[in-house]
């Protein structure tokens, strides 16, 4: 396993974590109020054993919205949302603790447990805010200290009867355990900010710069913060120009050395659209041997490679290709397609599916393409299958597959090349398993045959969705060699499951898809024309993230768990420990 690989994995296996809060500051604020409602329900009818439970609950209530609202000053951007979400999950601890009191009271028989766990669950609910005031709202520790107990005394002060504040805030022993939790919770904040050094300077910086960029959409925090560590490096794009000299038309297959990341809408998330659309709205941005070390950081170097684009240069060109070749070997699949003496392949597990395939094998093909006289061979991830990281025996598999496609291609006959192209522009789809490209087909018209490749503007396909476009185009009587995805990382909206994405066809139903695709097909046959190749160059110096980055990330992330772990057990540990004292 390789090193950026098991980086990115263990960093994108923590997005989980983003979607406890709810989707809806609303459901938040509902749910407050309901988990208040049963928290002045329970001290009510057990602790106090009164009958003014209709007044303590609208006090308690109007407190919650009131300090809600000015929890929100104190954030750093002012966010009343998670002032929101911080109320629900604070006072449904307090509920808990209380819970716990009643239970302990009933099972230990100690009149003075009762009072105790409502001053424990006020702190408790303090300490937690220290915790997601310093690592989620940007308050420093000093500004959380400051703050922590506005919320929770306000609504304590509310729940007990006046006479009652005196006798039960002095309590040595409730003082005490909450000055303990109050202490834990300041020792978490300081010791997880400063976990990632010296590689992260600040991991709870960090963690606000993402939320910021997910929740506002505005990278700019998180952008800032990847550009300081991100490197200058040379990056190749490398292009197949086919043109049509009786309509001046323009087609091209892009196959960009960068890879598209981090996560949207930081850097160059949605890069393959840009593209698309800087090349006229006719081309197909395909997904190369790369990974996320190669991921643009910021917008800023977006735009400076889109305008390097212009200046390719030209290494081959021609006339005529071969017909395309396809080579099964177990799981794995290559589809070549030689160019004069450049050898364009499309690697596929599909429907098995994997991760990005590793430089490795790249560099072993580009080894055995120079060895068979080849001037050059553009490798193309198809990336239309989820999976993990390839395994030895597909890597071996998916090595042996291309050497003989490439070794099958030297003796193909070539034929004038005509080609047509369509794409879902004009077709109104709206998908949300979609990118703003939408998808397309070019079709190859060589030796008197028709051959259809495929594309989508997506992150990655559902398992088995080729298979069931290719067969619907064979029911057809077309022929659909392959389909690529882009591996856009651009989402329409946040997208709330473990991979924060869609796959194309999760959403969308299968059979709507094969009919898109096919209806395209039918375009871009009634496009065909003679025409040319050219295949273009083009080297840009621009900063990528790098491998270290991710490391860095990941190790953070990794301790800052631990430490969270450890707290979280040793708080529970002494909240135990409290019933018997």
């Amino acid at each position: 396993m390789t090193e950026s690989y098991n980086d990115v994995s263990k960093i994108h296996k923590r997005y989980s974590l983003t979607l406890l809060n709810p989707s809806s500051f609303y459901t938040s604020l509902i749910f407050s109020i309901v988990v208040v409602s049963l928290l002045v329900t329970l001290t009510v009818s057990f602790y106090l054993e009164s009958d003014d439970l209709v007044f303590r609950l609208l006090a308690v209530i109007g407190v919650l919205l009131i300090t809600q609202r000015i929890d929100a000053r104190f954030t750093k951007n002012k966010e009343y949302s998670k002032s929101l979400h911080m109320s629900l999950f604070g006072n449904s601890l307090w509920v808990v603790t209380v819970v716990s009191g009643l239970v302990a009271s009933i099972l230990i028989s100690r009149e003075q447990i009762p009072f105790l766990f409502i001053t424990m669950g006020m702190f408790l609910f303090a300490s937690f805010r220290i915790g997601i005031f310093t690592t989620v709202l940007g308050a420093n520790i000093g500004k959380a200290l400051l703050v922590c107990l506005i919320q929770p005394l306000a609504m304590f002060l509310a729940l007990v009867p006046v006479e009652m504040w005196t006798s039960v805030l002095i309590d040595y022993q409730g003082l005490v355990y909450g000055v303990v939790f109050l202490a834990l919770a300041s020792a978490w904040s300081v010791i997880t900010d400063r976990a990632g050094r010296p590689g992260v300077k600040s991991t709870h910086k960090l963690i606000q710069a993402y939320l910021s960029s997910i929740s506002k959409n505005n990278p700019s925090e998180v952008e800032n913060i990847l550009s300081e560590r991100a490197n200058m490096s040379k990056v190749l794009t490398s292009q197949i120009r086919l043109h049509s000299k009786n309509t001046n038309k323009d087609f091209r297959l892009v196959i960009p050395e960068i890879h598209p990341g981090p996560f949207h809408p930081v850097g160059g998330s949605n890069i393959p659209y840009l593209i698309y659309k800087n090349m006229g709205s006719s081309a197909m941005i395909l997904h190369s041997v790369s990974n996320h070390s190669l991921n643009l950081p910021s917008k800023t170097e977006v735009e400076n490679y889109l305008a390097s684009l212009t200046k390719s240069s030209i290494s081959q060109e021609g006339i005529s290709c071969t017909e395309p070749v396809t080579v099964h070997i177990n799981k794995t699949r290559c589809v070549g397609i030689l160019f004069g003496k450049t050898a364009l392949l499309f690697l596929s597990l599909s429907p098995h599916g994997m991760e990005d395939i590793p430089l490795q094998i790249k560099s072993e093909i580009e080894q055995f393409s120079m060895n068979r006289n080849f001037d050059q061979v553009l490798i193309v991830d198809c990336h239309n299958a989820m999976g993990e990281e390839i395994s030895q025996i597909d890597s071996e598999d998916l090595l042996t597959a291309s050497k003989s496609c490439l070794d099958t291609l030297k003796t193909k006959e070539t034929h004038p090349l005509e080609f047509g192209y369509a794409n879902s522009k004009d077709m109104g789809i709206n998908a949300p398993d979609l990118a703003m490209a939408g998808i397309g087909i070019l079709c190859l018209r060589i030796n008197g045959k028709k051959y259809f490749l495929g594309w989508a503007d997506a992150n990655n396909m559902e398992n088995g969705l080729r298979e069931a476009v290719v067969q619907h185009f064979s029911n057809n009587g077309y022929e659909l060699i392959e389909i690529c995805t882009s591996d856009s990382h651009y989402t329409t909206k946040k997208v709330r499951n473990r991979n924060g994405y869609y796959q194309f066809g999760l959403v969308t139903k299968p059979q709507e898809m094969a009919n898109w695709y096919l209806e395209i097909a039918k375009k871009s046959e009634k496009n065909i024309e003679p025409a040319s190749f050219e295949i273009l160059e083009n080297e840009t110096h621009v900063k990528v993230m790098g491998p270290t980055i991710f490391r860095d990330y990941s190790r953070a992330v990794d301790k800052t768990m631990k430490l969270t772990k450890g707290f979280l057990l040793g708080c529970a540990a002494f909240f135990l420990l409290t019933m018997f004292l």
